[in-house]
């Protein structure tokens, strides 16, 4: 495990770009395989459900790459977040123009494509949220929103786009290109052979993801600030993942 991620690593940001896509997918056809090898008849329908698990794993992974990649360059993992105590009031006024900004940007989407891809627009949910045991979900609760907070934004727009961006030049597209690569991972967690949730899984996203990529680079102090509201915004998934155990059906 370590040596396939130092490979990845060294690749660099580039290749950052679509790591978690591949990861989420890899961590799902394990989670697949185990299924297969228990006797299930349908081994990656019932994959489909775990895709916490594979988040997790993923998260994991994420955040190995990021350490080995900053160890490289003689920095440190937090370094990455780059959170500057010289600026805190000022970001804090700019997190909450972004939060305006992003929270229509991250709802709407998804209900509009629920409605245009599905005749019920319940049905893309009733595919992310399936029954799990119970110490699944304590994982999920516990480690899901920490891991990806630490992970995710950090990945894109820490790690890969200022990186990017300096080697390419500063072309107004940068920040365009990684939050599209941001929401591309979206399309495998979990990854499902259906068009229309392909489909809804990238198009939910888009506009945040590439909104974020804007707002983080023109202000890189927000990073921090934007991974505590991520975490806190990813909570509510493993808690609808408890109420849908509980035989409540949120949406």
């Amino acid at each position: 495990m370590t040596c396939r991620l130092e490979a990845i690593a060294r690749r660099g940001p580039w290749l950052m770009l679509l790591a978690r896509t591949a990861l989420f997918a890899f961590y799902q056809a394990l989670i697949a395989l185990v299924f297969l090898v228990a006797g299930s008849p349908e081994p990656w329908a019932r994959s489909v459900a775990w895709w916490p698990l594979a988040a997790i794993l993923a998260n994991a992974d994420t955040l190995s790459l990021l350490w080995l990649a900053a160890h490289r360059e003689g920095m440190r993992l937090r370094d990455l977040y780059g959170f500057d105590r010289t600026s805190v009031k000022r970001d804090l006024l700019w997190l909450a123009g972004a939060v305006v900004v992003s929270a229509p940007l991250a709802y709407f989407p998804n209900v509009w494509l629920a409605e245009a891809l599905f005749a019920d627009p319940a049905t893309p949910a009733t595919i992310m949220f399936q029954s799990l045991p119970a110490w699944m979900l304590w994982t999920a609760l516990l480690l899901f929103p920490l891991t990806i907070a630490l992970a995710e934004l950090p990945a894109y727009y820490g790690y890969a786009m200022p990186r990017i961006r300096k080697g390419v030049g500063g072309v107004w597209w940068v920040p365009l290109l990684v939050g599209i690569a941001h929401a591309l991972q979206h399309v495998t967690l979990p990854l499902v052979f259906d068009v229309p949730f392909a489909l809804w899984r990238f198009g939910m996203f888009l506009p945040f993801a590439v909104f974020l990529g804007y707002a983080i680079d023109r202000r890189r102090s927000l990073l921090p600030y934007l991974m505590v509201v991520h975490g806190l915004l990813d909570l509510q998934l493993p808690l609808m993942l408890f109420a849908v155990a509980a035989g409540v059906t949120p949406w």
